[in-house]
């Protein structure tokens, strides 16, 4: 089936965790997508080329965040690009530059060929860093966290995020474009690729009792399918704009851990749970009067869990 004109879209980072269930959703939309990674020919992104609608509407091309030319290349013809790549959360410095430069590089190749809108995937940690978080009500997209607080954590990865969305912002308001982030929480669901992803590690230990002792925190979790749905709605809406936080439920690990032991009782998880510090939450509000909704947690968490023991990352029962 032929994609509709103007329906071409790149999707950088096609091969993640993200990308690939935004890649999907896009194809089932019919959508021809234009997907980055690093090499088409690895055996890691076998999946995108089963994905239904792949084989007419999906061409995979060879980029790097910090090549130019080659984002370049695979941004032509597109009338809208996903930025969905980025540096995967580390304890180094070093994950600033390609995070930061690598978002102005999707933009200026978006310049370059004309390409008016984008969607980037940011993060709640472009958020929630601050000295001083209310506890008296969810924070919203007014907030931003703090360069210097993160600085002085040594928070590399959030001031990456911070940095890159606050800059592409900037980029964006000189030079014509319609930019919208979407800032998602804690993404898990089912995985496409078979490599694994820092976020669904988290869910992963918590089966295999990775945390001896666990802190009683509030967790925000979103389904990365939902996810993938908000990153379309908020592209294929006229009237979205500036930023939308992306989270569907707020639950405490304890909670969490006592969910995932009904549902799969015979693993080994953590039994003891630390008082948490600074509880601060968030709100979807901006995305769901958008018309966004999401799916029931024991659905994501079933579907999380079968999917990683369908690829081996933690054992049957």
């Amino acid at each position: 089936m032929a994609a509709e004109k103007g329906r071409v879209v790149c999707v950088t980072g096609a091969g993640g965790f993200v990308g690939s269930w935004l890649v999907k959703h896009l194809l089932s939309k019919n959508f021809t997508v234009h997907g980055t990674v690093r090499n088409p020919q690895d055996e890691k992104n076998a999946h995108l080329k089963s994905l239904e609608n792949a084989s007419e509407n999906l061409k995979l091309f060879k980029a790097d965040l910090l090549d130019y030319k080659s984002l370049t290349a695979a941004i032509a013809g597109c009338n809208g690009v996903f930025h969905t790549a980025s540096p995967v959360p580390s304890g180094s410095v070093e994950l600033i530059e390609p995070a930061v430069k690598g978002t102005l590089n999707v933009l200026k190749a978006c310049c370059e060929v004309n390409v008016k809108k984008v969607v980037f995937v940011s993060s709640v940690a472009a958020i929630a860093v601050l000295p001083n978080k209310p506890t008296d009500r969810p924070m919203d997209e007014t907030f931003w966290s703090d360069p210097d607080f993160c600085r002085s954590n040594n928070d590399w990865y959030c001031l990456s995020k911070t940095q890159a969305e606050s800059e592409a912002f900037e980029f964006s308001k000189r030079n014509g474009i319609d930019l919208l982030s979407v800032c998602p929480t804690l993404i898990i669901g089912p995985m496409l690729q078979h490599t694994m992803n820092a976020s669904s590690l988290v869910l992963i230990k918590l089966l295999k009792e990775g945390y001896e002792e666990l802190e009683n925190r509030l967790r925000m979790i979103v389904d990365v399918r939902d996810l993938a749905e908000a990153l379309v709605l908020v592209y294929e809406k006229p009237e979205a704009n500036g930023r939308y936080i992306c989270t569907s439920h707020l639950i405490r690990s304890k909670e969490l851990v006592q969910m995932l032991k009904k549902l799969y009782p015979a693993y080994k998880y953590p039994n003891k749970f630390t008082d948490p510090n600074g509880i601060f939450s968030v709100t979807s509000e901006k995305l769901q009067r958008l018309g966004w909704s999401y799916r029931p947690l024991e659905e994501t968490l079933v579907d999380s869990v079968e999917s990683y023991k369908q690829s081996g990352l933690v054992g049957d029962e």
